[in-house]
């Protein structure tokens, strides 16, 4: 009898608090804060100057044509995506006829943004000629997908996801479908975001969606907080490989949790206002698919991005759907918001959190909201749960839901 259940064999992640997955999570149990004041020239007359950006060494895990010819997202997903790739137990690209039923499913809420900017630039300065032959290569925001899936011989598919900081989460739960339909035995699915720039935190800055805590930049991510007053921009990739569990044990994989259920759903309501009723109807569409009743469900990594009635409305959701009684965290206190990677380096904190019984704090809240009635884990908790919900929401009414069972 053949299985369709879908293992957890690998994880990767580059992040504002660590290069790798390993580390990530050292510093979510540390609560430590990757937000900073951005200190560059071009940062000088913005409103808000804080951001939590990647500090690690991109260039010693690429290769020279690598890093000339990839955008700073795609960069990153393909140091977390080879992560992942290697922590399954993979020492190199598939080949023959297992390409063909592999896969890759990278969500990006905006793409090479960097690159477009750059070469903007370079344009308006110096002309055509001086614009890079790759640019549009290092734009397109599936050139993350489109690298992965060459650099494991990927032929099943190479999707990119696009559906704001929902992207990743929509992401795995697509493979996890693949791989339940039958239509893949093993897919490398994610996230990657790096859009700090001048742009971006202009134009967030001008919705008043960010933070303006700038005299203490760790700090000024707080999602569920009282005092908290909106949310941090942040960069980042996270990367995990998914497997039928036929497949899993075939190779002798080790599993590290079971991506149970999804769900994705769309509002119909507003360009930027959500629909608290329909987030609810995500988490429990997910919960049906998993068969499991939200009685089950110990903790939620909730969506939380630390804006006032984003973070309210989530809670109600979660009671609605869920609950009072699991424990509720979010990890962009420390990361801040990596927007499309959002949901996949949540999900690297889920599946480390079932594997180790312990949940990692949101940090930087003196007082919850008294209007949140969820259990918010300010420190770390040890939880005796088989089960967990990841959420992710984002503009255009994208909304996500994953769940994780133990392994």
């Amino acid at each position: 009898m053949t299985s369709t259940r879908v293992a957890v064999t690998g994880l990767g992640a580059v992040s504002p608090v660590g290069a790798d997955a390993p580390s990530t999570w050292a510093a979510f149990l540390a609560g430590r804060s990757g937000v900073a004041l951005i200190e560059d020239d071009w940062a000088a007359e913005l409103p808000v100057r804080i951001g939590a950006r990647v500090d690690a060494d991109l260039g010693a895990h690429l290769t020279v044509r690598e890093t000339k010819r990839m955008d700073r997202a795609e960069q990153i997903a393909m140091v977390a995506g080879r992560e992942a790739w290697a922590h399954a137990g993979y020492d190199g690209p598939l080949t023959d006829d297992d390409r063909d039923r592999a896969a890759v499913v990278v969500g990006t809420a905006i793409g090479g943004l960097h690159s477009t900017i750059e070469q903007q630039h370079a344009l308006e300065r110096s002309g055509s000629r001086k614009v890079l032959p790759h640019t549009v290569t290092m734009m397109m925001a599936n050139g993350a997908a489109a690298w992965l899936s060459m650099a494991i011989g990927a032929r099943g598919g190479a999707s990119a996801p696009v559906s704001a900081c929902a992207s990743s989460t929509e992401a795995l739960g697509q493979a996890r479908m693949l791989i339940a339909s039958g239509a893949a035995d093993v897919v490398l699915a994610g996230g990657t975001e790096a859009c700090v720039e001048g742009l971006t935190l202009a134009a967030l800055a001008q919705t008043r969606a960010l933070s303006r805590r700038q005299d203490d930049p760790s700090r000024a991510s707080r999602p569920f907080a009282a005092d908290r007053d909106g949310f941090v921009l942040g960069e980042g990739a996270a990367m995990l490989v998914l497997e039928s569990e036929d497949h899993a044990r075939a190779r002798g994989a080790r599993v590290l949790a079971w991506l149970d259920g999804s769900a994705v759903t769309s509002d119909a309501h507003d360009i930027v206002q959500a629909d608290p009723d329909n987030q609810a109807r995500t988490m429990t569409l997910a919960l049906r698919v998993a068969g499991v009743p939200g009685s089950e469900i110990g903790f939620v990594h909730a969506h939380a991005t630390s804006t006032p009635l984003g973070d309210l409305n989530e809670s109600r959701a979660i009671l609605s759907s869920v609950g009072a009684h699991p424990v509720v965290t979010s990890t962009k206190s420390m990361t801040g918001h990596l927007l499309g990677a959002s949901g996949a380096l949540g999900a690297v904190a889920v599946v480390e959190a079932l594997r180790t019984g312990t949940v990692p704090p949101t940090t930087n809240v003196d007082a919850v909201d008294p209007e949140v009635e969820v259990d918010v884990a300010t420190t770390p908790r040890t939880v005796d749960t088989g089960v967990a919900l990841l959420n992710s929401f984002g503009f255009g009414g994208h909304n996500a839901s994953l769940v994780f069972a133990r392994a």
